[in-house]
């Protein structure tokens, strides 16, 4: 491989002449190629014409279904195959994967919430948003994956033996992550549960209890407001 004039030490009889002729751009250097633009589907590009909501810069899960539910609305805009390709295509990217991992509801097509998303696919959801931003850093992301699924066990209203069932899979690094995001939600149950029978056994208001442990009144409240939807 050719090295760039950057990684060429320069001769002697250059670093005596001065800093002019080292840094002179070559004679025939032509101009700059224009930065690449991504090539957006034609179909994505009707579909923001049509659903500036659910298809424009928000991106928000769609209702399941709307594959169908677009082909019977614009027979005549849309061939089966280009809109299956441009569906799936709007589905695997980051932004529209980043909305699923959030635990944003399902939309229809003029973005109205109609049903939640299902556990199983936030967490895939989650999974896939990790690898790719883990791909492009050297920083460890594992302890904020699993941050983000103990938020989702613990959103998801399944106990852990439902949970483990719809979304385990066979990759070895994602099931010890969320085993360490169980023994996590394990360890905070037991901290609300202390604290709830702590508060329960002192007879004292939110505030008089948290003042006597030199709490936060508005950290308790919250603590004991919260229950664990998924039991580990």
């Amino acid at each position: 491989m050719t090295p760039t004039t950057e990684s060429v030490p320069a001769p002697a009889a250059a670093k005596k002449g001065g800093r002019e002729r080292q840094n002179a751009k070559p004679k025939n250097a032509g101009p700059k190629a224009p930065p690449r633009t991504r090539k957006v589907h034609p179909v994505l590009e009707k579909l923001f014409e049509l659903y500036p909501r659910m298809f424009g810069a928000r991106f928000l899960p769609l209702k399941l279904g709307v594959y169908q539910e677009l082909l019977a609305l614009h027979p005549e805009e849309f061939k089966k195959e280009d809109l299956k390709i441009a569906l799936g295509l709007h589905a695997r990217s980051t932004r529209y994967l980043e909305a699923v991992a959030a635990g944003e509801q399902r939309h229809d097509l003029n973005g109205q919430p109609v049903e939640p998303v299902a556990p199983e696919h936030v967490h895939h959801a989650i999974l896939e948003v990790f690898k790719r931003r883990q791909a492009r850093t050297a920083e460890d992301l594992r302890p904020k994956l699993r941050a983000r699924l103990v938020d989702a066990i613990e959103a998801s209203g399944l106990t852990r033996e439902e949970y483990v069932l719809a979304v385990r899979t066979g990759d070895e690094t994602s099931n010890a992550v969320l085993d360490e995001a169980f023994a996590e939600v394990s360890a905070r149950t037991a901290k609300r549960e202390a604290l709830q029978r702590a508060f329960e056994a002192s007879g004292r208001t939110v505030a008089e209890f948290a003042e006597m442990y030199g709490m936060d009144p508005a950290e308790v409240g919250r603590t004991l407001r919260a229950r664990p939807r998924a039991q580990p």
